[in-house]
């Protein structure tokens, strides 16, 4: 079935829309904006970013670390922060161990991030982004196609590199 089934792929914003799409963002209140921001400037899935906690972010070093055990592959993952992801996270309040923590200060419901697309009426869904930073590394960059993967957590298809490739 799987091949010969239609894939559905999540709805996702053009490149050439993110930049506005940005600035509005960047004007919605809440800690659900916030997290979607977060999410965008990480390509990161948004139960990583949901479940994201203090201890995992290194300003210093300019490194997020997310578990394995809250990865999709099961392995710990080194994400490398940008001064807007990093000035977006010294701007939040630690009014919990959770960086994006809901009124009752636990981990935001998975609904949060669409809810913020939704009131803004946009027609994607915080998975798609991660598409559209995917569509960005091939066709507005030169970085290889293997670190964008990387990048996106996305497991190695060859488990004989898989074996050999151990660095982040």
């Amino acid at each position: 079935p799987s091949k010969i089934a239609k894939t559905q792929h999540h709805a996702a914003l053009p490149i050439d829309g993110v930049a506005g799409f940005m600035v509005n963002l960047r004007q919605q209140a809440g800690i659900g904006a916030r997290a979607l921001e977060f999410a965008i400037l990480t390509a990161a899935r948004s139960g990583e970013v949901r479940g994201a906690q203090w201890s995992e972010i290194d300003l210093g070093a300019a490194v997020w670390t997310v578990p394995e055990d809250r990865m999709k592959a099961r392995r710990e993952h080194r994400v490398p922060l940008s001064r807007s992801a990093i000035d977006l996270l010294r701007a939040l309040p630690r009014s919990s161990e959770f960086v994006f923590p809901s009124t009752k200060g636990t981990a935001l419901s998975d609904m949060t991030l669409s809810a913020v697309l939704r009131r803004m009426r946009v027609e994607a869904v915080p998975h798609g982004f991660r598409s559209t930073f995917r569509d960005w590394c091939a066709e507005r960059t030169s970085y290889p196609a293997d670190l964008a993967e990387m990048a996106l957590a996305h497991a190695l298809k060859s488990k004989e590199e898989a074996a050999y490739r151990r660095g982040d």
